[in-house]
C-alpha cells in the first residue's frame, strides 16, 4: 500500500499553500497534488524544480522529502523568512553525486518542456504554400474578373490568415503569414478602391502596411505605397498621390514596382500641372521598365507594360498641349494593342476602358467628334459590373467637358451627352455583394 507523505503535507501547509493554491501555482490539477501527498504518485522530474520553488526548498531537499521515511523527513528545515529556498542539510546528503544527477535530469526536463512549447505551431509548410497559391489565384483573377466574383473569397481568406496569426507558430512562419495578410489586405484595398469606398480602402491599406512592416518585406511596402497613391489620386489629392508614390521608391528593390510608382508620380504631377516633373517621371518609368529582371506575383501585384502605357497616356493627356495630346494618343493606343494581344485572363477591363476614355478625350481636344463617338461607344456598352468608381469618374468628367459652350448646338455632342447621361444613370459597381450568412 502507498505510504502517505505526511511531511509533504506539513511542508505545503507550512509555506501557506492549500492543495488548490499549490496546484494553481504549478499549473496542475488539484487531484495531482493529492496523489503526490497520498503516495499514489510522484512529481515528474521536469516538475520537481518548480515544486521545490513553491515549497521553498532545494531540489535535493524535495527529493529527500519525497523518498525518506517520516523520521528522516523531520530534518527538512522550516520555510526561510526571506522567501528563498533553505540551504541543503549536510546530514541528509549521503550521496552528493547522485543528488546532482537527479537535479541535472530535472533541469534538462525543463528544457525539454520548453522545446515542446517552442516547436508548437498551428501551421505547416503545406498550408502556407496553399495560402500563397490562393493569393496568386485571386490576384490573377482580379485583373479580368468582376469584383463581385472575388469579394467573398478575398475576405474569407484574409480572415482565415488573421485567425492563424492569433495562434502560435515559428517566427519564420509568422513572418510569412504577415506577408500573406498584407497581400490580402492589399487586395481588399483594391476592392474598396474600385467601389469608390475610399475610407475603407485607406483602412485596409494601413493594415496592409503594418503587416508589411511586421514581415519586413520591401516589395510589399512599395506596393502598398502605390495603392495608397491611387487612393489619394482618386480623391483628387494629387499632391499627396505624388508624395506617396515617391515614398515607395526607396523600397522598390525588385520587379516592376519602380515603374509603377514612377508612372503614378507622372500621372499625379501632370494633374498638378507640373509638366517637367511629369515628363521626367514618364521617362524614368520607361528606364525602370528596361531594367526589370525579377518576376513579380501575378495579376494586380505586377505592373504590365500595357498598364504603364495606360498611365502614360493619362499623364500626357493632362498636360494639355497639342504635342502632349498627340503623344497621349500614341500611348493609349499602344496600351489597347498590348492588352488585346495578351491572353484573355491578362486583359484588364478597367485599363482598357480607361485607355479608350483617354482616347475619347484626346479626340475631343482635336475636335474629332466622330473619333470621340467611336471610342466612347465601347465604354458605354460595357457591362455595369466592369464600370469601377474610377471609370464612372472619368465618364462624368467627360460629360462635363461635352457641356462646355464650345460644343453647344452640335447634334453629335448632344447625342453623346445623352448617351453618357443614360449610362451614368444605370446601376454600376458601387456596393460590395453581401457576405454569406
Amino acid at each position: 500500500m502507498a505510504s502517505r507523505r505526511s511531511r509533504l503535507i506539513q511542508r505545503r501547509e507550512a509555506v501557506g499553500h492549500t492543495q488548490e493554491s499549490l496546484a494553481e501555482a504549478l499549473d496542475v490539477d488539484r487531484t495531482t497534488v493529492g496523489r503526490w501527498e497520498s503516495g499514489r504518485g510522484a512529481p515528474q522530474p521536469w516538475m520537481r524544480p518548480k515544486l521545490a520553488r513553491a515549497l521553498k526548498l532545494s531540489v535535493d531537499q524535495l527529493a529527500h522529502l519525497l523518498t525518506a521515511p517520516p523520521a528522516a523527513a523531520e530534518a527538512v528545515p522550516p520555510p526561510s523568512s526571506s522567501g528563498e529556498a533553505s540551504p541543503p542539510v549536510p546530514a541528509q546528503r549521503t550521496d552528493h553525486n547522485n543528488d546532482l544527477v537527479v537535479a541535472v535530469a530535472a533541469d534538462s526536463a525543463e528544457s525539454a518542456l520548453f522545446l515542446r512549447f517552442a516547436s508548437a505551431s498551428n501551421v505547416d509548410d503545406t498550408l502556407l504554400e496553399q495560402i500563397d497559391a490562393d493569393i496568386a489565384r485571386l490576384a490573377g483573377d482580379y485583373v479580368s474578373k468582376p469584383v463581385s466574383e472575388l469579394f467573398n473569397d478575398i475576405g474569407a481568406l484574409r480572415r482565415g490568415v488573421f485567425d492563424l496569426l492569433r495562434g502560435r507558430q515559428h517566427p519564420d512562419q509568422t513572418s510569412r503569414l504577415y506577408l500573406q495578410a498584407g497581400r490580402l489586405c492589399g487586395l481588399a484595398t483594391h476592392v474598396a478602391l474600385d467601389l469608390g469606398q475610399y475610407t475603407a480602402a485607406a483602412t485596409h491599406s494601413r493594415t496592409a502596411w503594418r503587416c508589411a512592416e511586421s514581415a519586413g518585406h520591401n516589395g510589399l511596402r512599395a506596393w502598398i505605397r502605390s495603392v495608397q497613391s491611387l487612393i489619394a489620386y482618386w480623391q483628387q489629392d494629387h499632391r499627396q498621390a505624388a508624395e506617396l508614390a515617391r515614398a515607395g521608391l526607396p523600397y522598390a528593390d525588385s520587379g516592376t514596382i519602380a515603374a509603377r510608382l514612377l508612372s503614378l508620380e507622372a500621372r499625379a504631377t501632370a494633374a498638378l500641372g507640373d509638366t517637367a516633373s511629369a515628363l521626367r517621371a514618364v521617362e524614368a518609368a520607361e528606364a525602370a521598365r528596361s531594367t526589370v529582371a525579377a518576376v513579380d506575383l501575378p495579376g494586380v501585384f505586377t505592373f504590365p507594360e500595357a498598364k504603364q502605357w495606360t498611365y502614360a497616356g493619362t499623364a500626357l493627356l493632362a498636360l494639355g498641349s497639342q504635342r502632349h495630346v498627340n503623344r497621349a494618343i500614341e500611348a493609349s493606343s499602344r496600351a489597347i494593342a498590348l492588352y488585346e494581344s495578351a491572353p484573355q485572363q491578362e486583359q484588364s477591363s478597367g485599363d482598357l476602358l480607361a485607355a479608350r476614355l483617354d482616347l475619347a478625350n484626346a479626340h475631343l481636344a482635336h475636335g474629332d467628334l466622330d473619333g470621340v463617338q467611336e471610342k466612347l461607344s465601347v465604354v458605354l456598352d460595357a457591362a455595369p459590373d466592369r464600370r469601377t468608381a474610377s471609370i464612372s469618374s472619368r465618364l462624368q468628367a467627360l460629360s462635363t467637358r461635352l457641356a462646355e459652350p464650345a460644343y453647344a448646338g452640335s447634334p453629335i455632342v448632344l447625342s453623346l451627352r445623352e448617351n453618357v447621361r443614360e449610362a451614368c444613370s444605370r446601376p454600376t459597381l458601387t456596393n460590395p455583394p453581401e457576405l454569406p450568412q
